[in-house]
């Protein structure tokens, strides 16, 4: 098999104090980070001077739910900003850098969405990007009237019907709609104007959007499911996508499996960037990144490594399991591919629930490594040039300290190796991801 030439994509998810389920315990992260808005500020400028691509910001829309012991030992998922709100802030802070977050398509409405997204747009430059997500944590929908979720196949079929309605309203007008002519005393053209008029299993929208359409025409559209639902979805809309294997060949595995889903949508493979998580400890030694990381781990509470377990796993009751003790069998087994798996794993490599869990710690399921500079550049090397990754999804172990050591030491060696941009390519995120800009559906 032939190894690939070019470059990696890079971008960087901020979990607050960083995604170490311990991080915030840590003495050099910001411990009021979720509402500490100069804290992002600085995270998003020291981002964008490493030349990453992106940033991303995931949401729920609950508290998490847990036992008093877990909930006040640990500041995941529970008091933070709206990330709609952040990345308006963030914008005005940041010149180049693109700008992602999640917001679900179980509990909003495809007009707010397409209204606030676009706005951002302009407001940024051109720089949105918006994840596609339907909801998994169970207190979500308690918060909109429902005692569960919308069953997992009318999720993913509501998500496709409302990505496309988003669309269709980011149309809504021509680019050149608005020539704001003085002289002439014409504002905008009527004959550019279009009304949507969809009429869907889930929605009915009139449109036309009260936003001229964004500078990207349509925002980056980015996706996380890794069930086979998930993928069909992200075959038919993602432009990026963000996965979690656990080794090359899994990476490799889903990598041909989602683009070669793409034909059938009439989508090119190139048009679609797939992105693992990767919770990368460095230093200059191994020693070093080995003693950052085990220090890390000191901090964790038993009952927090639990819990977090147990929301990796969709929400299994752990809670009588002993701690050295193997993986119960789960019933019903969990539907997405991150839990998944996390359960092949402990299978086959034999691991107790603590040992899982300490596996876990650094990113909720998503890959973890540390190492040196060099160790960790070969490791991000060998799975780009073998075709199972576009790039990753960097998440800092504790912020700011982790993404001050990628920025200073992991990028500057992913530069030298001709893997990492040196420089931003364009002004929009598409034009830093490679991704044509849409026509209008009424070109």
């Amino acid at each position: 098999m032939a190894l690939r030439d070019g470059q990696m994509v890079l971008g960087v998810f901020f979990n607050h104090t960083g995604h170490h389920v311990a991080s915030w315990r840590h003495p050099e992260a910001c411990v009021d980070a979720g509402v500490n808005f100069k804290h992002y500020v600085e995270l998003a400028q020291t981002a964008e001077r490493g030349k990453f691509h992106f940033l991303f910001f995931a949401d729920w829309l609950a508290t998490r739910e847990a036992t008093d012991t877990t909930l006040s030992r640990s500041a995941q998922y529970t008091a933070h900003f709206e990330p709609l709100t952040l990345l308006g802030g963030l914008a005005a802070v940041t010149e180049q850098i693109g700008l992602i977050c999640t917001c679900t398509t179980s509990y909003n409405e495809p007009f707010h969405i397409a209204r606030k997204i676009a706005s951002l747009d302009h407001m940024s430059g051109g720089r949105m990007g918006w994840n596609v997500v339907t909801s998994s944590f169970k207190a979500e929908a308690y918060n909109f009237g429902r005692e569960k979720h919308f069953d997992h196949e009318d999720r993913y079929a509501r998500a496709r019907e409302f990505v496309d309605v988003v669309k269709g309203l980011w149309d809504s007008w021509d680019d050149d709609a608005f020539p704001r002519d003085r002289e002439s005393g014409l504002y905008l053209d009527p004959q550019k104007k279009h009304q949507l008029n969809h009429e869907g299993a889930n929605f009915k929208v009139r449109g036309p959007l009260n936003v001229p359409r964004p500078p990207q025409g349509h925002p980056v559209i980015v996706q996380a499911g890794a069930s086979d639902t998930g993928r069909e979805l992200a075959a038919a809309t993602a432009e990026v996508v963000f996965t979690s294997p656990l080794d090359v060949a899994a990476g490799k595995a889903f990598y041909d499996d989602v683009k070669g889903r793409m034909a059938k949508y009439g989508r090119d493979p190139s048009e679609m960037k797939i992105l693992p998580g990767l919770n990368a400890i460095v230093a200059a030694t191994d020693e070093e990144a080995n003693a950052k990381a085990e220090y890390l781990q000191s901090l964790i509470h038993p009952e927090v490594g639990r819990e977090i377990l147990s929301m990796v796993l969709e929400g299994a009751d752990l809670s009588t399991c002993d701690l050295d003790g193997p993986l119960p069998d789960l019933d019903p087994m969990p539907e997405g591919g991150t839990p998944r798996g996390v359960i092949a794993m402990a299978r086959r490599e034999n691991l107790t629930i603590r040992q899982l869990y300490l596996r876990l710690a650094g990113a909720r399921g998503k890959r973890s490594t540390q190492g040196s500079v060099t160790r960790v550049a070969d490791e991000m090397e060998e799975w780009f040039r073998a075709g199972a990754c576009d790039g990753f999804i960097l998440q800092p172990a504790y912020l700011p300290g982790s993404l001050n050591d990628v920025v200073e030491l992991l990028v500057p060696e992913l530069q030298r190796r001709g893997l990492f941009q040196t420089e931003y390519e364009g002004t929009t995120l598409r034009e830093h991801l490679g991704l044509a800009r849409p026509k209008s559906r009424w070109a």
